[in-house]
């Protein structure tokens, strides 16, 4: 079965984010965290996805019908939304410390999806410069992060249990 140009560029834009979001997934893994190289993989390739076939439904509508319009911020806001309630289910609050972990790999989710949009606009130096600035705040901050909070103590957010 053999895929026309159109459905090739769609795979390779999409295994191009797998390839950007799994690097920042491998970090996320080598520090333990709840989300590594498979999410951060599937985020980035389905925001890439979404974004192409939305364009490709964009066309054949407004091609077939005179009184289609279409807004595509309204599908990079559905991924938004849809992409920061995965982000939220890493998410967790301590009952004992009242602590909320992960908000960083939460984040991180979130920049995957960004970086898969980017990709899908063909913007590929951007999103291999974005994928690593991603990577050097995770391991560049969280080390100084480290060093200035006392070795052995884990950054959070604290919460106010009255709240």
């Amino acid at each position: 079965m053999l895929m026309s140009s159109e459905e090739l560029d769609i795979l390779l834009k999409v295994t191009v984010s797998i390839c950007l979001g799994g690097l920042i997934g491998i970090e996320r893994e080598l520090s333990h965290k709840p989300a590594g190289i498979r999410t951060h993989m599937f985020v980035a390739g389905a925001a890439t996805l979404v974004i192409m076939l939305s364009t490709l439904l964009i066309d054949q509508f407004t091609q077939s019908y005179d009184n289609v319009s279409a807004d595509p911020v309204r599908v990079l806001e559905a991924i938004i939304v849809g992409i920061s309630f995965i982000g939220a289910g890493t998410v967790l609050k301590s009952e004992k410390d009242h602590n909320v972990y992960y908000l960083t790999t939460a984040a991180s989710i979130l920049f995957a999806a960004g970086i898969g949009i980017t990709v899908a606009l063909e913007r590929y130096g951007l999103a291999g410069a974005l994928t690593l600035l991603v990577i050097l705040v995770n391991a560049g901050v969280g080390g100084v992060e480290q060093k200035f909070l006392g070795k052995g103590k884990k950054h959070t957010d604290n919460v106010d249990p009255g709240n």
